[in-house]
């Protein structure tokens, strides 16, 4: 009786089944699929069911790095990360051997096949609307295994090392011409101020004599300078013009 009494605890025991608030059960018994266990404690019948545990937490997938040559013939290295979860786990186990291996690969065959009809530019540029498009044709055969496609980066687009010599040099280029354009522009407006101030003091010789006395203080004030000065010789007028003295 006894030990009856301890085979019973024993397989009482052992059919006892722990799930995290994260996990779902896929029960079969005697290998037919009959249920889905919530998370908590849970009891399978030994040998006679089995129970397959499911994780439903986003999963993160680093596609490995791969060369792609685009439609206009440059070949480039992608990086890409795959974020998605499990929202049937009956299908997950039962439609498809390693869920997770197989988002990995059809990823990856995906990205080859969008990438490879696109040209560099719109690559580089268009990153976003690339992993969309990848995103939109994975998620649509993954959802016959249970799988739902979060979302879909790409994290790293490497150019071939002659490619980035010639890109390097191509904006240089565009930086100098942008840079000769603001010095051509700061240089036609300095000559047009420089016109109105002359087209001014041509107008008032008193000014202009004013003006060359300033620059010849301004100049006065270096010691090391001698200036010699040639005055008009009808300075009194200037001075009596300035002053308003007769």
């Amino acid at each position: 009786m006894i030990y009856l009494i301890a085979i019973l605890i024993l397989f009482t025991f052992w059919g006892l089944k722990l799930l995290y608030q994260y996990e779902r059960g896929v029960v079969f018994t005697l290998g037919k699929f009959t249920g889905i266990r919530e998370p908590g404690l849970t009891w399978v019948f030994p040998i006679i069911q089995s129970m397959r545990k499911v994780d439903m937490r986003i999963m993160t997938v680093d596609v490995p790095r791969q060369e792609v040559i685009t439609r206009d013939n440059i070949p480039v290295l992608t990086n890409t990360v795959v974020y998605f979860k499990v929202i049937k786990p009956e299908d997950a186990i039962i439609k498809i051997e390693n869920y997770i291996y197989a988002v990995r690969e059809y990823t990856q065959a995906a990205l080859r096949d969008v990438i490879g009809n696109q040209e560099l530019d719109f690559l580089l540029t268009e990153r976003v609307k690339i992993a969309e498009n990848i995103k939109q044709i994975v998620d649509s055969e993954t959802g016959n295994w249970g799988v739902d496609i979060e979302s879909i980066k790409i994290q790293e687009i490497e150019l071939p090392a002659e490619m980035k010599r010639a890109m390097a040099k191509q904006a240089e280029s565009e930086r100098e011409r942008r840079a000769m354009v603001i010095t051509s522009k700061g240089e036609l407006e300095a000559s047009q101020n420089l016109q109105k101030a002359a087209e001014m003091l041509s107008k008032s010789p008193a000014a202009l004599q004013l003006r060359t006395l300033q620059t010849i203080r301004d100049i006065a004030a270096d010691p090391s300078e001698k200036i010699v000065l040639f005055m008009p010789s009808d300075i009194g007028e200037i001075v009596k013009k300035v002053t308003g003295k007769k």
